[in-house]
Protein backbone atom coordinates (compact mmCIF):
# COMPACT_ATOMS: atom_id res chain seq x y z
CA UNK A 1 0.00 0.00 0.00
CA UNK A 2 2.94 2.43 0.86
CA UNK A 3 4.61 1.67 -2.34
CA UNK A 4 1.50 2.43 -4.82
CA UNK A 5 1.05 6.01 -2.40
CA UNK A 6 5.22 6.74 -3.43
CA UNK A 7 4.65 5.90 -7.14
CA UNK A 8 0.86 7.99 -6.67
CA UNK A 9 2.87 11.04 -5.69
CA UNK A 10 6.02 11.04 -8.21
CA UNK A 11 3.46 10.27 -10.86
CA UNK A 12 1.83 13.42 -9.38
CA UNK A 13 4.72 15.46 -9.01
CA UNK A 14 6.24 14.76 -12.42
CA UNK A 15 2.19 15.69 -13.89
CA UNK A 16 2.60 18.82 -12.19
CA UNK A 17 5.71 19.82 -13.40
CA UNK A 18 5.05 18.90 -16.60
CA UNK A 19 1.82 20.93 -16.67
CA UNK A 20 3.73 23.71 -15.34
CA UNK A 21 6.54 23.69 -18.21
CA UNK A 22 3.93 23.82 -20.74
CA UNK A 23 1.94 26.64 -19.47
CA UNK A 24 5.65 28.56 -19.40
CA UNK A 25 6.07 27.52 -22.60
CA UNK A 26 2.91 28.86 -24.17
CA UNK A 27 2.39 31.65 -21.93
CA UNK A 28 6.02 32.95 -22.73
CA UNK A 29 6.26 33.02 -26.54
CA UNK A 30 7.70 36.00 -28.38
CA UNK A 31 6.22 35.62 -31.33
CA UNK A 32 3.16 37.51 -32.57
CA UNK A 33 0.74 37.68 -35.69
CA UNK A 34 -0.56 41.14 -36.37
CA UNK A 35 -3.08 42.03 -39.01
CA UNK A 36 -2.01 44.77 -40.98
CA UNK A 37 -5.25 46.90 -40.85
CA UNK A 38 -5.57 50.79 -41.21
CA UNK A 39 -5.28 51.33 -37.52
CA UNK A 40 -1.66 49.28 -37.33
CA UNK A 41 -0.26 50.18 -40.66
CA UNK A 42 2.26 52.94 -41.49
CA UNK A 43 4.58 53.10 -44.02
CA UNK A 44 8.09 53.02 -44.12
CA UNK A 45 10.47 53.36 -46.94
CA UNK A 46 7.82 52.81 -49.03
CA UNK A 47 6.66 49.45 -47.21
CA UNK A 48 3.75 48.79 -45.48
CA UNK A 49 4.84 48.62 -41.75
CA UNK A 50 3.51 47.42 -38.65
CA UNK A 51 3.24 50.71 -36.51
CA UNK A 52 5.98 51.59 -34.07
CA UNK A 53 3.18 51.89 -31.46
CA UNK A 54 2.09 48.58 -31.44
CA UNK A 55 5.14 46.37 -31.84
CA UNK A 56 6.07 48.80 -28.34
CA UNK A 57 2.86 47.54 -26.70
CA UNK A 58 3.37 43.92 -27.69
CA UNK A 59 6.90 43.63 -26.66
CA UNK A 60 6.65 45.47 -23.35
CA UNK A 61 3.65 42.73 -22.16
CA UNK A 62 5.21 39.58 -24.12
CA UNK A 63 8.97 40.26 -22.49
CA UNK A 64 7.99 39.65 -18.90
CA UNK A 65 4.95 37.74 -18.82
CA UNK A 66 5.26 35.62 -15.89
CA UNK A 67 7.40 36.31 -12.90
CA UNK A 68 9.69 33.50 -13.79
CA UNK A 69 10.48 34.13 -17.02
CA UNK A 70 12.39 37.41 -18.62
CA UNK A 71 13.07 40.99 -16.96
CA UNK A 72 10.53 43.49 -16.08
CA UNK A 73 10.64 46.00 -18.73
CA UNK A 74 9.16 49.45 -18.90
CA UNK A 75 8.63 52.30 -21.42
CA UNK A 76 9.58 49.91 -24.79
CA UNK A 77 10.32 52.33 -27.82
CA UNK A 78 11.28 51.77 -31.26
CA UNK A 79 12.81 54.12 -33.55
CA UNK A 80 10.14 53.49 -36.88
CA UNK A 81 7.58 51.08 -37.61
CA UNK A 82 8.85 46.80 -38.55
CA UNK A 83 8.55 46.62 -42.03
CA UNK A 84 6.10 43.98 -43.51
CA UNK A 85 8.95 42.31 -45.06
CA UNK A 86 10.46 38.96 -44.00
CA UNK A 87 13.82 39.51 -42.51
CA UNK A 88 13.32 43.25 -41.97
CA UNK A 89 14.33 43.86 -38.02
CA UNK A 90 14.66 47.22 -35.95
CA UNK A 91 16.00 47.27 -32.39
CA UNK A 92 13.56 48.33 -29.38
CA UNK A 93 14.82 49.53 -25.99
CA UNK A 94 13.30 49.43 -22.75
CA UNK A 95 13.87 50.33 -19.17
CA UNK A 96 14.60 48.00 -16.34
CA UNK A 97 13.47 48.29 -13.04
CA UNK A 98 17.13 48.81 -11.95
CA UNK A 99 17.24 52.05 -14.62
CA UNK A 100 19.24 50.20 -16.74
CA UNK A 101 18.53 50.00 -20.37
CA UNK A 102 17.63 46.75 -22.22
CA UNK A 103 18.10 46.68 -26.47
CA UNK A 104 14.89 43.82 -27.77
CA UNK A 105 15.77 42.73 -31.36
CA UNK A 106 12.72 42.67 -33.13
CA UNK A 107 12.41 40.91 -36.75
CA UNK A 108 9.95 39.85 -39.18
CA UNK A 109 9.72 35.89 -39.32
CA UNK A 110 6.49 36.23 -42.10
CA UNK A 111 4.68 38.87 -43.81
CA UNK A 112 1.68 38.88 -46.29
CA UNK A 113 -0.21 40.98 -47.64
CA UNK A 114 -2.68 41.58 -44.98
CA UNK A 115 -0.56 40.51 -41.57
CA UNK A 116 2.80 39.70 -40.44
CA UNK A 117 4.49 37.39 -38.16
CA UNK A 118 7.13 38.70 -35.86
CA UNK A 119 9.05 37.98 -32.66
CA UNK A 120 11.66 39.63 -30.50
CA UNK A 121 14.62 38.11 -28.53
CA UNK A 122 14.60 37.98 -24.60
Amino acid sequence: MQRKFVVGAIGGAVGVAALFGVGTHLLSGTESTTVLDAQDTVAVGGHKALAANIVEGRTQSKYHPLPWVGTKVTDVSCPTGLKAVAGASVTCTGKKSDGGSVDIPVTVVKAAADSVTWKFER
